[in-house]
């Protein structure tokens, strides 16, 4: 029997709280998911003026960390042609994602989810879902 330790929907909030919070404090609206450690959605939040592209980005970036059990800023580089991870966001119906923005979330060692964020640039939606986990990880 495996025991199982993932985020509850007070955690998402919780997240998707702190998130939205540094998405204010830079004036870009963001769409934030929290999933599960399986990459399973348990709470979203479209801010006002988020856009509505980075409705399903930003699902299928938790589900990528949660997946890959890494940022999916990582995955950028190792995913150009020629590199060992080419065609990933290819994979599983084009949910796999390759762009900053989504990272998991570790306690104890442990994935137990991840965030998903999206509608700035890389390097804002990396820095908000940085927001949302940092008193998680």
């Amino acid at each position: 029997m495996l025991n199982v330790k993932r985020l509850g929907i007070e955690d998402a909030n919780a997240i998707i709280s702190a998130a939205r919070l540094k998405a204010e404090e830079i004036g870009v609206p963001m769409c934030i998911a929290v999933t599960d450690e399986s990459g399973n959605l348990i709470a979203f939040e479209r801010m006002n003026g988020g856009k509505i592209t980075s409705i399903d980005l930003a699902i299928d970036k938790s589900y990528t960390a949660a997946g890959v059990r890494k940022g999916t800023d990582v995955l950028g580089e190792v995913s150009h042609p020629g590199n060992p991870a080419y065609g990933l966001s290819s994979t599983l119906g084009g949910r796999m994602v390759v762009v900053a923005g989504g990272l998991p979330v570790i306690v104890d060692g442990e994935v137990v989810g991840a965030i998903g964020v999206s509608s700035g640039s890389p390097a804002q939606d990396l820095e908000v879902a940085e927001a949302g986990i940092k008193d998680f990880s």
